[in-house]
């Protein structure tokens, strides 16, 4: 039961961080896509690029679940780390039938960003050698994006996660220590009998 009920919590937790916090935000209706695109190592400044992809795109696309966000992520070190944001021109209209076929997201390179179809434009974040906070201002004030605040009940669930993982941290702290002190007594109490034993077999 106990693990049911950590379980329930984690999952609690998760939902909670994919719904709240930096890029939990609602796109105008003139955004058509997103694509984005670097390597799959950190150094050569994808850091922020690779961060910015594990943190906050989630967000966005947990609340504009309609707009396609397409990751090409590539194999070469000294390559690219843009973004790249489609318009529409008119958000009132519908997009057109080109920009409905989108690419499927690929880690090997093969889904560059396509062309704007009619109707549309395109603004392209430099994401290279960035901070994930500097991207996301970026693409926020770009886009026009509006955040979502967390409501009442959310920021008291919060709370109450936090409490429960700072009580749970003090908890495995203290069986962590009752577990090595028992394990230093019994070493003690080993070496004590391998004294005794041994100034037994002396004495005789």
């Amino acid at each position: 039961m106990v693990g049911v009920i950590r379980r329930m919590h984690h999952l609690k937790d998760k939902i909670l961080a994919l719904r709240n916090g930096p890029g939990a935000a609602l796109l105008p209706e003139n955004v058509s896509r997103i694509h984005v695109e670097f390597c799959h190592r950190m150094n050569g400044g994808h850091m922020g690029p690779r961060k910015f992809w594990q943190e906050n795109l989630p967000k966005i696309k947990f609340w504009n679940p309609a707009v396609p966000i397409i990751v090409n992520r590539l194999e070469i070190l000294d390559g690219p780390a843009k973004m790249t944001i489609y318009f529409r021109d008119d958000k009132t209209s519908a997009p057109s039938t080109q920009s409905n076929i989108q690419l499927n997201s690929s880690s090997t390179g093969t889904s560059p960003a396509p062309a704007p179809a009619d109707g549309e434009r395109t603004v392209v974040v430099d994401m290279k050698a960035r901070h994930s906070t500097d991207i996301l201002s970026e693409f926020l004030a770009i886009t026009s994006a509006v955040p979502v605040k967390a409501t009442p009940q959310e920021e008291m669930e919060m709370r109450e996660l936090e409490d429960l993982k700072r009580k749970g941290e003090i908890d495995r702290t203290e069986t962590r220590n009752a577990l090595e002190a028992e394990r230093r007594e019994k070493a003690r109490l080993a070496l004590a009998m391998n004294e005794a034993a041994s100034i037994k077999a002396a004495a005789t």
